[in-house]
């Protein structure tokens, strides 16, 4: 199932950017289908430990069956508080590939796609928090608008607000854009951050990634749109979320991190076997 569930992009250079120890503890925050967590295994002995975090519960039909990886049914924002329940204080890497997985895509009922009719959902969990069809529903066209503008990056959001306002279905949408498929791309993917609050999501985990990571310990962050790279690119730059590069009495930077790797694309190859991965770039980073 897992190979149809998702694949991953740059798995190679992600693993080896995690440069990892055979009994080191590990976090994969995005399991997924577990392309990135079986590869983990593979360099773990049985004193290494991998927890794998995915707040979906389809993601469980793709566990793996070893007493030494744990699966966390939970949003990555929560990463530190899982950490303390399981008794981690320090962890040696941590990976993240923030890409949609295409059994998202796929499925018409979680309504992620335009290709597919279905509700407009999007939910990454599907047990909490409003689909997409309620913020259509609840939110005001202005608040509609702000959403279109800030995740979406979509001038006419105002225009496209009005349109889309109390829409329920996919077909819905796609009718009232005309199926215009550059639009519908970033409106589906305003609506998908906002309902599952992506980027503040994405913020709380960094913060507590950089905490947990020992001296040595090594964070690959895979992104796949320009919102989200720019808040990886700072953090892994300066160690905080101002992206602000903090001086000591001397004038000398002090930051956690030593950036290895500052946005690698996958090959051609890889692009012309797996299309979905074209948009992805990968951020390595190593803690002081």
């Amino acid at each position: 199932m897992s190979a149809v569930y998702h694949i991953p992009a740059l798995l190679q250079a992600s693993i080896e950017g995690l440069n990892i120890q055979p009994a080191g503890t590990y976090v994969d925050v995005t399991f997924g289908g577990g392309g990135h967590s079986r590869a983990i295994m593979q360099h773990l002995n049985q004193r290494g430990q991998l927890y794998s975090f995915d707040q979906d519960l389809d993601a469980y039909a793709n566990r793996i069956d070893a007493p030494n990886w744990h699966f966390v049914h939970g949003n990555f924002r929560y990463l530190s508080n899982f950490m303390d329940y399981y008794g981690v204080d320090v962890i040696d890497g941590l990976i993240a590939d923030l890409g949609v997985s295409f059994h998202h895509f796929d499925a018409a009922e979680r309504g992620f796609s335009f290709r597919y009719d279905g509700p407009l959902d999007m939910r990454m969990n599907q047990q909490a928090g409003l689909r997409a069809a309620d913020l259509l529903e609840q939110y005001s066209e202005e608040e509609i608008a702000n959403v279109l503008y800030l995740y979406g990056e979509l001038k006419n959001s105002r225009a496209i607000a009005k349109k889309i306002k109390g829409l329920s279905h996919m077909e819905q949408l796609c009718e009232a854009l005309n199926n215009d498929k550059k639009t519908l791309t970033l409106v589906c993917q305003a609506l998908r951050m906002e309902v599952n609050d992506e980027l503040a999501a994405l913020r709380e985990m960094l913060v507590a990634a950089r905490d947990l990571l020992k001296p040595g310990g090594r964070i690959a962050i895979l992104t796949y749109h320009s919102l989200e790279d720019r808040i990886v690119k700072n953090f892994l730059r300066a160690g905080n979320l101002e992206g602000q590069i903090e001086k000591d009495f001397y004038g000398n930077s002090i930051v956690p991190f030593k950036v290895l790797e500052k946005g690698l694309a996958p090959s051609e190859e890889e692009v012309a076997n797996n299309p979905r991965s074209r948009s992805a770039k990968l951020r390595v980073a190593e803690k002081i």
